[in-house]
């Protein structure tokens, strides 16, 4: 079975700010709404494994977590069909063996003695979650480490927690990852990063994928801006930057020249384009947009944040808009129009 797997490197940084769509605004009536999210160990399972338990564990694992441990071994880990016993009770005994894996599965138990702060926050945002999409189904919540390969997997009935891409800024793994984790991803693996990135991949993978025909630049910025005004509505307490991924400084830079942002992209005629390559590095992680600023001084993903701007722009003056109903309106010109944004 082929996991939806979609590792959120970006999105990821802590501001000292709270949404400032959400202040004075007044929240949902939630406490009636029966969500208590409990996240299974398996990260601890993984790392007390011996090397004589290894076959019994695999049968018992595969019983006991289904689709998500054959995800795990075959996608994450990498390490083969569990099914095959033959082969993967070698392959795990091997890996048992291994000073990096015996070093990892010690870092994340310091890490993460326990997750009653994440079981808090993710109970609080799925009870926002089913307010507004009642039919949603909470599926397992499982904990796991991997070596670096996927942070918020999405798989048949569970969610995946990579807390190895999770462990603090400063941990001593990260930099050895700089050619494939740059340092300004991986900055962002931090706790509080936990409970945004499950339920951004919820939103982008089960909730609202996005279209294929979303091709020019004005409609890729309207679907990232309702992603983010989605998650304005379920982390009401989540502070901007930390939803999209900026730092303090970028957060601050990108509030600061905000008109003239938009005055640059109405300039470049990038509105309407539909050159993948010329418009993809406006949503996709980055140190900084080339183009724009000083000394390397401005944000990344400056369509994903016009596009938040657009849409939060369009639900002020439109406050009998549902979410759900933004979500469906597929006609990004209309609601650009209906917005009346320009820049402020």
């Amino acid at each position: 079975m082929n996991v939806k797997k979609i590792i959120y490197l970006f999105f990821i940084l802590a501001a000292l700010h709270l949404s400032s769509c959400q202040r004075g605004k007044k929240l949902p009536n939630i406490s009636g709404i029966d969500v208590d999210v409990k996240i299974e160990r398996f990260d601890r399972e993984f790392a007390d494994l011996s090397s004589e338990e290894v076959g019994t564990k695999n049968s018992e694992w595969l019983t006991k977590y289904g689709a998500f441990y054959t995800d795990f071994m075959l996608y994450m880990l990498e390490a083969g069909d569990p099914m095959d016993s033959t082969h993967i009770v070698p392959v795990l005994q091997t890996i048992l063996q291994q000073q990096d894996f015996k070093a990892l599965s010690t870092a994340v138990k310091n890490k993460y003695p326990d997750l009653k702060t994440q079981e808090k926050e993710l109970t609080q945002a799925f009870k926002y979650l089913k307010y507004y999409f009642p039919t949603y189904e909470l599926p397992r919540v499982i904990a796991y480490f991997s070596g670096f390969s996927v942070q918020t997997p999405i798989g048949d009935g569970y969610i995946g927690i990579g807390l190895d891409m999770f462990l603090g800024a400063d941990s001593e793994f990260y930099p050895a990852l700089v050619k494939s984790i740059p340092l300004y991803m991986s900055r962002r693996f931090t706790p509080e990063n936990i409970t945004p990135r499950v339920l951004e991949s919820v939103l982008r993978q089960e909730l609202f994928p996005q279209e294929n025909t979303d091709v020019n630049t004005l409609q890729n910025m309207v679907y990232q801006g309702k992603i983010l005004l989605a998650m304005d509505s379920i982390l009401p307490n989540t502070a901007d930057s930390l939803k999209i991924g900026y730092t303090t400084a970028q957060m601050q830079w990108t509030k600061a020249y905000q008109p003239e942002i938009w005055s640059w992209f109405l300039e470049e005629d990038l509105l309407y384009n539909t050159d993948y390559l010329r418009i993809q590095k406006y949503f996709t992680e980055a140190p900084f947009t080339a183009e724009l600023g000083e000394n390397n001084e401005s944000a990344p993903k400056l369509g994903t944040y016009l596009g938040w701007m657009i849409v939060r722009k369009y639900m002020e003056r439109h406050p009998e808009v549902t979410l759900q109903e933004l979500l469906k309106n597929m006609d990004a010109q209309g609601i650009l129009e209906a917005s009346r944004f320009k820049g402020k």
